[in-house]
């Protein structure tokens, strides 16, 4: 599968745990030799400016994180456009999905994943898209910029049962109108990671539904990191969501 990554992205851009020193290189690790790395380019700014205000993306400039957001968002849109042919992982931070139109928060700037989806769809490659948000948080900056925008169904999972989660995660998936499956992928429910839930082996099966979710609506897949912080597990977490999207 190809992944899309930056050499940039294991700058420590800020002091939080998605920027800490050596979570790139975890996941790296473990996929390199098992994946096709393609180098990410940074989002246009015409692009970013379809889902967030003129103040916010000042505001990501004054604070020196333009750069490194806008090449992360660009490698979502680059994971987006792949995904549409071919399932395709964008192994990016800072991550997206509590970033709103007009602000933002938890450890994320704009948001990777509108902004991939509104690419699509301003370049009329997508008419309906469905989105799969598996990190712990509930991701409220995606269901706030796309939750009315009339062509995307978002879903967060949420369950204190892995078994549960699963089965909520087969109900949501989609089985027809839909052109792309995007999964703002947070590792974070790992259960060596602050959600104490899910297995190893459960991303694998989360990706697995998604591709075959994906195949029924004759459409695209993709993934973009989101959270997961237990650099020993991310890797293979990582690793086992690409396997099931592959159709291990």
């Amino acid at each position: 599968m190809k992944v899309i990554f930056h050499e940039d992205f294991k700058q420590v851009y800020t002091v939080d745990p998605a920027a800490a020193q050596g979570r790139m290189e975890a996941v790296l690790d473990v996929i390199r030799d098992q994946v096709a790395l393609v180098d990410a380019v940074p989002a246009a700014l015409d692009d970013i400016a379809t889902v967030h205000t003129t103040y916010h993306i000042e505001h990501v400039k004054r604070i020196g994180i333009y750069d490194i957001a806008a090449l992360a968002a660009g490698g979502a849109v680059q994971a987006a456009m792949i995904g549409l042919e071919e399932p395709c992982f964008g192994l990016v931070r800072p991550p997206g999905h509590h970033a709103s139109a007009g602000d933002c928060w938890g450890f994320c700037y704009f948001n990777n994943m509108a902004i991939a989806l509104s690419k699509l769809k301003t370049e009329e490659k997508i008419g309906k898209a469905f989105v799969l948000d598996i990190d712990l948080h509930y991701g409220d900056g995606t269901v706030n910029i796309l939750e009315d925008s009339g062509y995307v169904n978002i879903f967060n999972p949420s369950s204190p049962d892995r078994v549960s989660y699963l089965r909520q995660v087969k109900k949501s998936l989609p089985s027809e109108g839909v052109d792309i499956i995007g999964i703002s992928a947070g590792f974070d429910y790992h259960r060596e990671d602050w959600g104490g839930l899910l297995l190893t082996d459960d991303y694998t099966e989360i990706g697995r539904m998604a591709r075959e979710a994906s195949i029924k609506c004759g459409g695209g897949l993709f993934a973009i990191l989101e959270g997961g912080y237990n650099h020993k597990v991310l890797g293979h977490n990582v690793m086992a969501l690409i396997r099931g999207m592959e159709g291990a």
